[in-house]
């Protein structure tokens, strides 16, 4: 059944592995150039402190290309679970080939275990190989930035994009299964896999552990790196030093507490500051915002966390294909 399967996924896996070895060449390459950089970047500074301004040269020079990198690794997993997952049960019950297979000595749980676990571990392998690449290339950069814990970066570094592979790979077969149209099974995989994608950092990974409450006071230099100050004093993209994940952030605060959003003060502030003179102007009010975090030292408790969720939920999804199966007619 192993050479049987391969025989009939070696088109799909030859193309897949003829990307993935182009891919591998260009990160060793960008890895290459990256690593030197930073190596050279620290040797001509006398401390790490008066590093900072080169080193942020340096990360700027190279985040887009590791960012689209990321965003890239991040549909792998969604594209095997269309293109490798979804046809690989429901191309064979189309084709009505299955009744072949089953009909010999090989039963229907032996011949779906042997296409879940070639073509799964091939899928998985593929994911983590691009992870690792990934994470080696982009690791100085991500070292200056500090910010292993941004959605694009979690999910597309280490451990996670393994689990999210094995989960799209299973659940396209699962939905091949059910469902016993190639096609259909392949748009609902896509609509399945985005919408996790898009709801577990949003609903789910902010809560695998409490958050921590503590107070910010916002320095002129947080305030000139957020990325929004809205007209009543709500904010983004605030940045901790340390590389902790804000969850939630008030709206900017004084001494005592209140919002300030309203006050004279701070709409002078707005009205009369240019993009410069602001963050100073709104630091001399003595501000600070209310936050909610997941400190920096629990992204690997994190990793671990995701991965489990991601490994239980193919579980199951395998556990319901090899219960399906037995139940489908000839």
């Amino acid at each position: 059944m192993i050479w049987m399967t391969w025989r009939q996924f070696r088109a799909q896996a030859l193309v897949g592995l003829g990307a993935l070895v182009l891919l591998a060449v260009y990160l060793v390459v960008l890895g290459g150039q990256i690593h030197d950089a930073y190596d050279d970047t620290l040797a001509h500074c006398a401390t790490r402190d008066a590093c900072a301004g080169p080193l942020g040269a340096f990360a700027d020079r190279y985040s887009l290309q590791t960012d689209l990198l990321g965003y890239l690794l991040l549909a792998v997993p969604g594209a095997i679970g269309v293109f490798w997952g979804a046809p690989l049960v429901a191309r064979e019950l189309e084709a009505g080939t299955h009744r072949l297979a089953w009909n010999q000595s090989v039963t229907r749980g032996r011949w779906l275990a042997a296409k879940l676990g070639l073509v799964g571990l091939l899928s998985v392998a593929t994911a983590g190989l691009y992870s690792l690449l990934l994470t080696w290339a982009a690791g100085p950069v991500t070292t200056v930035l500090n910010n292993r814990f941004e959605p694009v970066l979690f999910a597309s570094r280490n451990l996670a994009p393994l689990a999210y592979a094995a989960f799209s790979f299973v659940l396209g077969a699962t939905l091949g299964l059910v469902l016993r149209r190639a096609v259909p099974a392949m748009a609902a995989t896509l609509v399945v896999f985005a919408a996790l994608q898009i709801a577990v950092p949003a609903l789910v990974r902010p809560h695998y552990q409490a958050p921590i409450r503590t107070s910010v006071p916002l320095t002129a230099e947080l305030i000139g790196r957020l990325t929004k100050i809205g007209t009543y004093g709500d904010i983004g993209g605030l940045r901790i030093p340390g590389g902790p994940w804000v969850v939630e952030t008030s709206a900017i605060l004084d001494s005592s507490g209140k919002e300030v959003g309203h006050t004279p003060w701070f709409q002078d502030c707005m009205d009369h500051s240019s993009l410069s003179e602001l963050p100073t102007c709104l630091a001399k009010g003595n501000v600070h915002v209310e936050i909610a975090e997941q400190p920096a030292d629990r992204y690997w408790t994190f990793q671990y966390l995701e991965t489990a969720l991601f490994t239980a939920l193919t579980a199951i999804l395998a556990a319901l294909a090899f219960w399906r199966i037995r139940r489908h007619p000839v």
